[in-house]
């Protein structure tokens, strides 16, 4: 989003939930709630302008992705494939459910197979946990995700959906589930949170469910690589402590305007206006070698420029939150092209950055501000993408924004001081004087599915493996 001081859901992780009943949480659970969008909370702060614990880690990252790791689950019809790029598929479907589609009202027959993973107890016990996954899902299949956790008091989560995912929209539309809570946390559409982080309640510890979906009677297979989440405890803070520049490096990333797009195909969000997310996408799959086919293309108007904007919109698209901000959404989009990876995770500073652009991995950051907080921006915002490429000799971050008139205008250079803090922080006050959540350091990350040495070593300094 880049529209001033725009509502975000991301704000509503600050606000006191109310008591709901939790959504369908089995194979065949249909999901019938609407959407909804919730402006920037105003409930009480504990006004702390914290620090950084020094020596304290504040995210915690975890994925499967080896033939090993998808063996050492829980298989309930699901198999392992070996490979250059090792996945769970269906093996033989264990049961039959019939899903009604709460964006289309259709009700579809589906076979499916599960496989759980084992637990993972988190090294940064969470007051919120993102969860990633890369997959494909050939037409006539799609994808579940859930997480189940413990909490720190010994008590259980129930099993929340994370995702109801397909790479396409013509079997289902991919839905994040509204009105998941347990009186302790929450699902915000992509985000569970601690509903109350001052009790000192935490996620301690969690497992993800995958339910993999094919029409009946077919050999289809939805292949799965790449799953995990993120957990993390950043601290309350309205500042951070200011970084010293160790980077001058600049990346040759493909620069795409969502402003170009406003207008266009209203039904995605409203159209390119809101395009933040799906078009800083673009950008880092284009430098990654992404291409499109003029086939894949076909369905976008021909007069349009830049129709892989357009086409990332379409496919990141969440029908439940009515947007195209989905976090995972849009790391899962990433991996739909040949050869990529992309998570979801939270880094620490910009010397996390510069580690990573130093390696030839550019990011995508989220952050908001007021216009006067960010010097050269000319608007403000509760919740915008942009791309970070690299960084002056004098350690000036430079950006890749999509919020710009054209596409040759989407480079901009920021005040380093100015952008780690509205990057880094958990709390600002917003255009209204309440207060608002930051962001607290969240990035995607995409990178080739098999890394150079000196990638590897450069994404495992900021805890992806």
């Amino acid at each position: 989003m880049s529209r001033a001081e725009q509502p975000s859901r991301r704000t509503v992780l600050a606000a006191a939930v109310a008591a709901a009943v939790v959504a369908g949480t089995g194979p065949a659970a249909a999901d019938t709630a609407t959407a909804t969008d919730t402006a920037d909370s105003d409930r009480a702060p504990t006004l702390l302008d914290a620090r950084p614990r020094e020596g304290t880690p504040t995210v915690d990252n975890h994925a499967w992705t080896t033939y090993a790791d998808w063996r050492r689950g829980a298989a309930q019809g699901t198999r392992a494939v070996a490979g250059s790029r090792p996945g769970l598929a269906i093996g033989a479907a264990v049961g039959r459910v019939d899903y009604t589609d709460p964006h289309t009202g259709k009700t579809a027959n589906w076979e499916y197979a599960t496989w759980t993973s084992p637990v993972h107890k988190l090294s940064v016990p969470a007051t919120e946990t993102i969860a990633s996954w890369n997959a494909d899902t050939p037409a006539g299949t799609w994808i579940q995700i859930e997480l189940h956790g413990t909490y720190s008091d010994g008590t259980d989560t129930p099993w929340y959906v994370m995702g109801r995912w397909a790479a396409g929209d013509q079997d289902i539309k991919r839905t994040s589930v509204d009105d998941q809570t347990d009186g302790k946390s929450t699902i915000w559409t992509d985000t569970f949170a601690i509903d109350d982080a001052t009790t000192g309640l935490r996620l301690a510890s969690y497992q993800l469910r995958l339910t993999l979906y094919r029409k009946p009677g077919t050999k289809l297979t939805p292949a799965v690589w790449r799953l995990g989440a993120m957990g993390s405890d950043v601290p309350d803070r309205f500042t951070v402590p200011a970084s010293t520049p160790g980077l001058a490096q600049e990346l040759i990333v493909p620069r795409y305007s969502q402003e170009i797009h406003v207008g266009q195909y209203p039904e995605y969000d409203n159209g390119g206006e809101a395009w933040c997310s799906p078009t800083s996408s673009q950008m880092i799959i284009e430098y990654w070698g992404g291409r499109l086919t003029r086939e894949q293309l076909a369905w976008v108007d021909p007069t349009y420029a830049d129709p892989q904007v357009d086409n990332a919109a379409r496919f990141t698209y969440d029908y439940q939150y009515q947007g195209c901000g989905n976090w995972p959404f849009n790391a899962a989009y990433a991996a739909t092209y040949k050869d990529l990876q992309g998570v979801v995770t939270r880094l620490g500073s910009l010397g996390d950055l510069e580690t990573l652009i130093a390696a030839g991995i550019p990011a995508i950051t989220s952050q908001s501000f007021l216009s006067s907080e960010l010097t050269g921006a000319g608007y403000g915002t509760s919740g915008h993408l942009m791309t970070v490429i690299g960084f002056t000799a004098d350690g000036d971050v430079i950006a890749n924004d999509p919020n710009s008139a054209s596409d040759p205008a989407v480079r901009r250079v920021y005040n380093r001081r100015e952008w780690e803090n509205i990057w880094l922080r958990t709390k600002r006050y917003n255009a209204s004087g309440k207060l608002s959540s930051g962001t607290g350091g969240v990035c995607y990350l995409y990178f080739p599915a098999h890394p150079t040495a000196r990638q590897r070593k450069a994404l495992a300094a900021v805890g992806v493996h």
